[in-house]
């Protein structure tokens, strides 16, 4: 009789059983072929993914680990490896030995806003500015966000751009926006 039911509905009983799994997994975005779970925090989930592990080195390195998987809320504009390997020749390297520590401090909260800034809230504060968006980081640095072709853009304060490739990626201490660029400050 179940049987019959769900074939009237044109379903298979697995068909019936896979959907709810299926909404579930739709809802946790993949970043660098993992799950992203949002009751996880920046840390836990940045750890799986493929795509950020000189990011998650670089966070190790520089002591970053017990701030960023702390309360927050945080956004972090999060470069990808590919990001990292557009720095020149030795600069990642050079980055992480520990006479360097400052320095990469420095660099990593250049990418942390305090506070949970969503895609939406940035696009609306890039509107309000009439075209553009200053935003505090947390080593007191200024980022400015702006819109091209629909996608947010990032200029440092050396006047490098970066592009946000997936926002919006949700965490239970913020929020990750994967960037294809490592933004460098003053």
């Amino acid at each position: 009789m179940i049987r019959s039911k769900f074939k009237i509905f044109g379903l298979s009983l697995a068909a019936a059983i896979a959907v709810p799994g299926m909404a579930y997994a739709a809802a946790n975005p993949m970043v660098g072929g993992a799950e992203m779970f949002p009751m996880k925090t920046i840390v836990e989930n940045a750890v799986n993914s493929q795509d950020h592990t000189t990011l998650v080195a670089a966070v190790k390195a520089a002591g970053l680990v017990e701030t960023l998987s702390s309360t927050g809320p945080f956004t972090v504009f999060a470069p990808t490896n590919a990001a990292f390997a557009k720095l020149p020749a030795g600069t990642v390297d050079t980055l992480l030995k520990p006479e360097n520590k400052a320095t990469l401090v420095k660099i990593l909260t250049y990418h942390v806003v305090p506070g949970k800034v969503t895609a939406a809230d940035l696009v609306a504060q890039i509107k309000a500015g009439g075209g553009s968006a200053t935003l505090t980081t947390a080593s007191g640095g200024k980022l400015v966000a702006s819109l091209t072709d629909g996608k947010v853009m990032l200029t440092d304060e050396k006047g490098g751009m970066a592009t946000v490739t997936q926002a919006d990626v949700l965490q239970s201490n913020g929020v990750i926006h994967v960037t294809d660029a490592v933004s460098l400050p003053n």
